[in-house]
């Protein structure tokens, strides 16, 4: 940890450390957070997935999408099939339907969808079967093998991550691992050691960062500071792959603190948004596994801490910030699923300095099939 600031406001001190947070207390969405690890494992021990079909061959576009964090995991692959020199997109599948003719007949279409039957993906489907759309071949990444996005997939890859409670947290973890597999394949390499052996060392660093209770305890502190100031603000900032995890970690701290809080990809912060800075902002920062290539969010971070703002490093060593909290695993997978636990677990203790249930849904619902 390095402790170069210190946040412009505390909290009281009554608040219960998370150490003295008894069993009966721990809420479902707990639960799925601490059973991302056993959902690796299911996933390592699952059939191998069948990707002959869609890597076998050339694709005149190949297009991601899905909504929400299942759409966000996605970006890493979205990256990678760039490098690849694939004619690849991303777009979110709201911004899909309006702009249907992005999807050719010679389109490789990749719908992620963790519940397989959100509003959009369900309308998407529809549009298939009607004829209005019609891609050459569908990948359907879900967990519910029973639901329309299963059906409708001439390639299902299923996460395995098992019924969730609330908020997206296993499944979002096996998400990524799925598309891990994805990128391996269409680069020609054997993605068989990946589900073996990389997925359960993956399983093995979430299992680390849950048992440790430092991550835990800064980031109570961290949340305290941020929930308790009457002029809050907080942002998620990312790049590269982990711009993927700030928009997820926005998303959730929504979901299951009922905090106003924004994700931001690279230099967006800077353009507008820094307005934000200063006494009562707090930003949590998630460093790619080779950050070294790209020093902007060192010199963000620096900005940041000398605005005043609370500044939370993830993954960054040596980096100015209020807390540091490293990731011990370099590699990309394992880098990326330790700053997702970070965040699940930073939201709950917002949740909880916020005064709400962590994860407990007020206006929502874990599926959402209105458009």
């Amino acid at each position: 940890m390095t402790g170069l600031a210190t946040p412009p406001f505390e909290p009281p001190p009554s608040e219960t450390p998370p150490s003295e947070i008894t069993p009966s207390e721990i809420t479902p969405f707990e639960h799925d957070i601490a059973e991302q690890p056993e959902a690796l494992r299911r996933l390592a021990e699952g059939a191998p997935p069948q990707f002959q079909a869609i890597t076998g061959r050339s694709w005149t576009r190949i297009v991601l999408t899905g909504m929400g964090s299942s759409h966000f995991a996605g970006i890493p692959t979205w990256r990678h099939l760039i490098a690849l020199g694939h004619q690849a997109w991303a777009v979110d599948t709201g911004q899909l339907l309006d702009d249907e003719r992005l999807l050719t007949p010679d389109t490789l279409l990749i719908a992620t969808s963790q519940s397989g039957a959100s509003g959009e993906i369900t309308e998407l489907l529809a549009r298939q079967r009607s004829g209005r759309i019609t891609p050459a071949a569908v990948v359907g990444i879900t967990d519910d093998e029973t639901s329309p996005l299963a059906r409708a997939a001439d390639v299902l890859l299923p996460l395995h991550s098992g019924p969730e409670a609330t908020v997206s947290t296993k499944s979002y973890v096996n998400t990524l691992a799925v598309h891990r597999m994805l990128r391996a394949a269409f680069s020609g390499d054997d993605v068989e050691p990946i589900r073996r052996g990389e997925l359960r060392a993956v399983a093995t660093t979430v299992q680390a960062v849950l048992d440790d209770p430092h991550p835990r305890a800064e980031l109570a502190r961290a949340a305290r500071a941020t929930a308790h100031h009457p002029a809050r603000r907080l942002s998620y900032l990312g790049s590269r792959d982990t711009a993927a995890t700030a928009l997820f970690a926005a998303l959730i701290t929504k979901e299951s603190a009922k905090v106003a809080a924004e994700g931001y990809v690279g230099g967006q912060f800077r353009h507008g948004p820094f307005e934000l800075a200063g006494d009562g902002h707090t930003a949590m920062l998630f460093f790619p596994h080779d950050d070294p290539a790209d020093p902007s969010l060192r010199r963000l971070a620096t900005d940041l801490v000398k605005s005043g703002s609370q500044v939370i490093v993830i993954g960054g060593a040596e980096t100015e910030a209020t807390v540091t909290l490293p990731v011990a695993e370099p590699a990309a997978l394992a880098g990326m699923a330790s700053g997702v636990v970070m965040a699940e677990l930073f939201a709950v203790e917002l949740a909880r300095a916020n005064g709400v249930v962590p994860g407990a849904f007020i206006h929502g619902s874990k599926i959402t099939t209105t458009i």
